[in-house]
């Protein structure tokens, strides 16, 4: 008898870098914020909520904001089977301004249904590459969790008011 297949870990740890830009020629804005990316692992920092100046020059500045967690939910397998399908797979970063203006962010996650729904509630969310770490096991557990609806024909009436079977 074999073995069971083990389940593909639901939660994944990340880092996020983000990066400040000075902006020059325009008296209403001074600077934009972008991420630039998330690294999978347990990465050394100042903890949650504290981000770590990695490279700072006359215009621009990144920062690593560790302590972040990748969640996979099975009622989201849907949107990340869409995502894993699209050219260029991403990773969405929900991030929140501190006093500062500096964007904390506060999520990370592979499901653009959820993105898109942070984004409708006003919140700022960045799109970066998804990390192949992190493909592989979004992958794994869209094969563990995902089951596309069974398509149905549905009913078409014509003008008449009689139905028929559509196509």
């Amino acid at each position: 008898m074999s073995e069971p297949i083990a389940a593909p870990p639901a939660s994944f740890p990340v880092s996020v870098i983000m990066e400040r830009r000075q902006i020059s020629g325009n008296r209403w804005i001074t600077e934009s914020w972008s991420a630039l990316g998330v690294t999978v692992g347990n990465l050394p920092g100042p903890g949650p909520g504290e981000p770590r100046l990695l490279v700072e020059g006359a215009r621009a500045a990144q920062y690593l904001w560790t302590g972040l967690r990748v969640e996979f939910f099975a009622d989201e397998s849907e949107s990340y089977y869409h995502n894993l399908k699209v050219s260029s797979p991403a990773c969405y970063v929900v991030a929140r301004p501190q006093e500062d203006g500096m964007p904390r962010p506060v999520l990370v996650t592979v499901s653009f249904d959820a993105a898109q729904a942070y984004h409708e509630g006003g919140e700022t969310v960045y799109s970066v590459p998804l990390p192949p770490e992190l493909y592989r096991a979004a992958e794994a557990f869209v094969l563990t969790h995902y089951v596309p609806e069974e398509k149905r024909k549905r009913r078409l009436e014509d003008w008449k008011g009689q139905t028929h079977e559509g196509t």
